[in-house]
């Protein structure tokens, strides 16, 4: 007797924004590792974005929401709702995959309203870590609260933005930690990444010998950047060929531009804005930075690990689930650029320390942080629905 054919399931992936950061990479390793045997998949997304290019090329089905956007606003609430509405029942999903805060707590209830059999929310972070008013901060917990309610299954990115939040009533067994994984991207050898990344800058192209430090961030206030650019103007004269690259782009390029010009540093700090593939670059650098002020579990900083880089971040969110102190790292309090400024002098002082550490955290981020255990540990969740 012929065996029929296994039915596929189909997955609605939504997100609130198609830019390039943390979760739109987990919603593409994802969409783009599912045997298509197997799984119909879809996204959907807010803006038109390199998320959308990036799919587009892999032959993943996208839709645009046009009402979806980060900002908050009742009238546009009220209709991405009701576009979320049409889009869910228009697709029927068996698994309804939703990712970011605004998109979790609409799509959540979408998805429950239209009696989607298994609705999945990753956090990747909470608003409610942001700086804000108390009162925010009060509306932002219980939304937060009420999208993990609703979901079916709340996957955490670390065990610490699991903690965060459950300690609410109701939901600790809804939680589950899956960390973020990555793919060992194929690193160019260090003169090449150097001679790349000075290719975007006339003055740091005469600058290629020098002591380079790094840091691959969206320019947003979360990550800290004005505290490590304070940092750098405090140790310039004790370490005169230390310059500091930032790639990446975002809306405080401005208020950045003025901080450099402020502390006379146009010859040492280089925003070089957006990068395809940057994290290929990262043996340019001789040490990482990482000066978050929040993050739940870093793409870039397991990137920085697997690259063999000598790695200082803040010691906030999932990156202490990375790093130890002292022994695959250097963990720094956020909001202190003095304390940025001593750890990367002690960095550079003590250089054999420094491989001895950044040689413990690429094994431990290789042992550790695969996409493949990050893929096997979510697909049980599509499969056993």
């Amino acid at each position: 007797m012929e065996e029929k054919p296994r039915k596929k399931k189909k997955i609605l992936y939504i997100i609130t924004k198609s830019n390039w950061g943390g979760a739109q990479r987990y919603v593409y390793d994802l969409a783009t590792s599912l045997p298509r045997e197997r799984f119909d998949v879809t996204v959907a997304f807010g803006g038109d974005g390199m998320l959308k290019e990036a799919l587009e090329r892999a032959k993943i089905r996208t839709v645009p929401l046009p009402s979806l956007y980060r900002d908050i606003h009742l009238a546009k609430e009220t209709q991405t709702f009701f576009e979320f509405l049409r889009l869910i029942r228009s697709e029927h999903p068996d698994i309804l995959h939703i990712n970011s805060s605004k998109a979790g707590g609409i799509g959540a209830l979408a998805g429950r309203l239209s009696g989607v059999d298994r609705v999945i929310f990753t956090a990747h972070g909470w608003a409610f870590n942001e700086e804000r008013p108390w009162w925010q901060k009060t509306i932002l917990y219980f939304f937060s609260w009420l999208t993990v309610v609703l979901s079916h299954t709340t996957i955490a990115v670390s065990q610490k933005t699991k903690d965060q939040i459950a300690w609410l009533p109701f939901i600790d067994k809804k939680i589950v930690v899956i960390p973020n994984g990555i793919r060992i991207p194929e690193f160019k050898p260090k003169e090449q990444a150097r001679e790349f990344l000075s290719s975007k800058n006339d003055t740091l192209r005469r600058l290629k010998d020098t002591l380079w430090i790094g840091t691959v961030a969206e320019l947003h206030t979360t990550k800290g950047l004005e505290y490590a650019i304070e940092a750098i103007g405090s140790i310039a004269e004790q370490f005169p060929e230390l310059m500091y690259i930032i790639i990446g782009e975002g809306e405080q390029r401005k208020q950045l531009e003025s901080l450099i010009q402020g502390h006379q540093l146009e010859n040492r700090v280089f925003l070089l804005g957006f990068v395809e593939e940057a994290a290929r670059y990262l043996k340019a650098f001789d040490i990482f930075l990482i000066p978050s002020l929040s993050e739940a579990l870093s793409y870039v900083l397991l990137e920085a690990g697997a690259a063999g880089l000598p790695v200082i971040a803040t010691a906030v969110g999932g990156i202490p689930e990375v790093i130890k102190d002292k022994k695959s790292g250097t963990l720094i309090s956020p909001y202190d650029s003095y304390a940025i400024a001593g750890a990367i002098r002690n960095s550079l002082v003590d250089k054999k320390d420094s491989a001895l550490v950044a040689a413990a955290l690429t094994q431990h981020v290789r042992n550790k942080f695969s996409i493949q255990k990050m893929f096997d540990q979510t697909a049980t969740f599509y499969v056993n629905c």
